[in-house]
């Protein structure tokens, strides 16, 4: 797949389909929406050894680049998915990035200055090629029936299933399942048939989104200005994507029509004094809004929501597919869970708890964002000329500068947390995602902390700084040890300062990464508490 090429894949009948209406097929999970969050939750699952059946109503992708920046902690969740090193070795690698007002630089930052991670800060990587290597990941994985042009079109929702209405072009089947995850993206229209709407805010002014081809020599960072000499009077934002792609996103004023302003004989001279040259191509050309809303519940009995489905925040600070794939992330282990018979149905209603703590966060950072690019009063515009004139000499007043603030992990305030009981200075607390770490394995070769929290298969990990005297591990728990003595060393000390370890020191990690416990000297009866806390049963 090159460039915005769409790949179109075609429809096939299924068996399904060939049954009597009375005796319609049954499936654990069907997820709809095979988008970056509907596809990494199914694999989930699938590798879990949990059949999915993937609905969708499109039978291609790669029309437009759409998300391109995704996190350091989505290309971890990817890379136990099987798919992590495919996306950094396409995508552009990038920490750096640069906030100018008009033509000069108020200063610089980088989202990863330190060594020692497996997994850069962010790639750019256009969206359909995200998408293609996670459909060709779920081709590879039998559990996983993936069906094109299947468009949902009614549900009904019973006390143990619910029953779905899925129109073909050879006509409509049905279907049941156990539970139902709405991945169908910002127009869901599985919203609508749990009766269920988004609260929050649509902002008036428009951003125009152009991707252009074209040889360039900028280097690799993400640029933004405020009141540029291209753009008088507001924002613009550059960045690299694959294949000599440059993502460029100029702000318009709220009475621009729509219409007229993405046909591409306007949109050339726009670009044009951007660049000063007109020696490039369009790849996509596309206007948006910024929206910051989400559900008030994302469990709607047995149909659950995941990414923009159920929550929308304005693409600058890369907080959407990111947080869409926080979302999988964090239900796949809880609903495997349940469907195992290992956690009470109530363990789903924590994915509701976590993840829109999660959405309010990122709607909150946004909506500043929003305001200090957009101001909507004289008070904020104020305020807005204030901070970047206070940039130019101080650090305080760089700190206030907010041109979209890029996505970081979420940090759960959460019943499936133990709380501390040592004392500590420092280290990952409960309810953060791990930290990654060189490692040395005795056997030879370097190796990283997230490469051996995978080969535990993604269940509860105990993570010990042994001191010769193995902590005593539940039954079923994976264990990582590291020390002098151990498969794993901390030769850099990395590890140690990241964790605040040491010897005999233990964290426990949820089967997503997350921090659930971590005691200086645990003991079996502590481990056990935290242990069912974490898994739902408390």
């Amino acid at each position: 797949m090159t460039g915005g090429a769409a790949t179109q894949f075609g429809y096939l009948r299924h068996a399904d389909q060939e049954r009597p209406a009375a005796a319609i097929a049954h499936h654990p999970v069907v997820v709809v929406g095979a988008g970056p969050v509907g596809l990494s939750l199914a694999i989930d699952l699938a590798e879990r050894g949990h059949p999915v059946v993937l609905l969708d109503d499109a039978d291609r992708i790669g029309e437009g680049s759409r998300a391109i920046c995704f996190s350091k902690r989505a290309l971890e969740y990817w890379d136990r998915l099987g798919v992590g090193s495919r996306m950094v070795d396409k995508g552009v690698v990038w920490s750096v990035g640069k906030i100018f007002h008009g033509a000069a630089q108020l200063y610089q930052f980088n989202l990863l200055p330190e060594d020692g991670h497996k997994m850069p800060a962010f790639i750019n990587l256009q969206q359909f090629y995200a998408e293609a290597y996670l459909v060709e990941r779920a081709a590879q994985l039998p559990g996983i029936s993936l069906r094109w042009r299947n468009k949902v079109t009614a549900l009904e929702q019973r006390n143990d299933h619910v029953v779905l209405t899925i129109e073909t072009p050879e006509g409509p089947y049905r279907l049941s399942a156990s539970h139902l995850i709405a991945c169908d993206g910002a127009r869901s229209s599985l919203r609508g048939m749990v009766g269920a709407e988004f609260s929050g805010k649509v902002f008036e002014d428009q951003f125009l989104i152009a991707d252009v081809k074209m040889a360039a020599d900028f280097p690799t960072e993400r640029w933004f200005w405020f009141d540029p000499p291209f753009h008088a009077g507001r924002s613009a934002l550059l960045h690299r994507q694959p294949d000599n792609v440059w993502r460029i996103d100029l702000q318009l004023s709220p009475d621009a029509d729509p219409i007229v302003e993405r046909r591409p004989e306007n949109v050339r001279p726009r670009i044009a004094r951007m660049l000063g040259h007109d020696n490039f191509e369009f790849e996509w050309i596309s206007l948006y809004k910024f929206q910051c809303r989400r559900m008030d519940r994302f469990v709607h009995g047995r149909v659950i929501f995941a990414g923009d489905s159920a929550h929308q925040v304005s693409p600058f600070g890369a907080r959407g597919a990111n947080s869409g794939l926080e979302d999988a992330e964090n239900l796949a282990w809880k609903l495997s869970r349940v469907l195992d018979g290992r956690a009470p149905e109530a363990l789903l209603d924590t994915y509701h708890t976590e993840r829109s703590a999660a959405a309010d966060e990122n709607i909150r950072e946004s909506t500043r964002a929003t305001d200090f690019m957009a101001p909507a009063s004289r008070e904020e515009e104020r305020l807005r000329r204030a901070v970047l004139a206070l940039a130019k000499d101080t650090d305080f007043g760089k700190r206030m500068v907010n041109g979209g603030r890029l996505s970081v992990p979420s940090v759960y305030d959460t019943p499936l947390s133990t709380p501390d009981a040592d004392a500590w200075n420092g280290g990952v607390v409960p309810g953060m995602s791990m930290r990654d770490a060189p490692l040395v394995a005795r056997a030879g070769g370097t190796s990283y902390l997230t490469d051996a929290f995978i080969a535990q298969g993604r269940r509860f990990t105990l993570l010990e700084f042994a001191n010769g005297a193995a902590a005593p591990a539940p039954d079923g728990v994976g264990v990582i040890r590291i020390g002098a003595d151990e498969a794993l060393i901390d030769q850099a000390g990395l590890a140690k300062t990241r964790y605040d370890a040491a010897p005999g020191t233990a964290y426990l990690l949820r089967p997503d990464g997350y921090v659930a416990a971590r005691f200086r000297h645990p003991t079996r009866a502590a481990l056990d508490a935290a242990l069912s806390r974490a898994a739902g049963a408390n």
